[in-house]
């Protein structure tokens, strides 16, 4: 049995543990490989010519979940994926006094197709600061956690990233909202520096693989708020690094792209040094 540490948790950690469970079981997993056409709608297309899906659970899950957020604490504000994709202004409210931030499906596409993995992230910020954050894994009921300046866990034991030993960092790069212009110097400098794996398109699965010692690196040129709060809290508390390519901390309310995580400092500084 795992060892819980309630003192260290977030205070809010079980009750929104269950609330992301209980979202998952009501209104994503009755879902799962059973949409149907007139359930799934394309937001936009991506540079790389691919589609960012939004579907009917992400638009229940998010209302079950941003419901659940504003009873825990009346008043906060609630930035959630979808209701930005309605009204960008929501978006202000990131630096507020208490602010949640909501993926309901991150990896809406693999959702879509059938198929894994995809995942529920839930961040808390204080006045811009990212205090606390969870990711669950729908499928396998993985739950990972993080509260700042206290550490990083998963399904309530502690963890510390680690590296995955091989004889170069394995690398699952993102390119596909990179610019056309930068992608081909970027996959001369990847290329003999890395070993390449594919990524999972789901940023609730890219960050625990660079805890777990499955990957090394990761890089993201998008970096909205609901994709990767949680996640950089729960790979810097884990001992890894995730931080912007200057080396400066990830801010929710800074609107610039480009992020390099690792699973330790040192991947980070070499990554940074070659791609960048």
């Amino acid at each position: 049995m795992p060892i819980i540490e309630p003192e260290a948790m977030h205070p809010l950690y079980e009750q929104v543990a269950q609330l992301m469970r209980g979202t998952a079981q009501q209104t994503i997993m009755p879902y799962y490989q059973k949409l149907s056409s007139d359930q799934i709608e394309n937001k936009a297309d991506t540079p790389g010519g691919l589609s960012d899906l939004v579907t009917i659970a992400d638009k229940e899950a998010e209302a079950m979940l941003s419901d659940g957020l504003a009873k825990l604490t009346p008043g906060a504000t609630i930035v959630g994926e979808e209701a930005c994709e309605a009204d960008p202004a929501i978006l202000n409210g990131l630096g507020d006094a208490i602010c949640w931030i909501i993926d309901p499906v991150d990896g809406t596409n693999n959702f879509g197709a059938g198929k894994p993995p995809f995942g529920v992230m839930i961040a808390l910020a204080e006045k811009g600061e990212v205090v606390a954050g969870w990711i669950l894994d729908p499928i396998s009921g993985r739950i990972c956690h993080a509260r700042r300046g206290f550490g990083a866990w998963i399904n309530g034991e502690r963890i510390t990233a680690r590296e995955s030993g091989g004889a170069l960092p394995v690398a699952a790069i993102s390119l596909l909202f990179v610019d056309e212009d930068k992608r081909d110097a970027l996959r001369e400098r990847i290329s003999g520096n890395f070993t390449t794996v594919d990524i999972p398109r789901c940023a609730a699965e890219q960050y625990p693989r660079l805890v777990l010692g499955e990957n090394d690196i990761s890089i993201f040129e998008r970096t909205l708020p609901w994709d990767h709060a949680a996640g950089a809290l729960f790979v810097n508390e884990a001992g890894g690094k995730v931080a912007r390519t200057d080396g400066s901390e990830y801010k929710i309310t800074d609107k610039r792209t480009g992020l390099i995580g690792a699973a330790s400092p040192r991947l980070w500084d070499m990554a940074a040094r070659i791609l960048f």
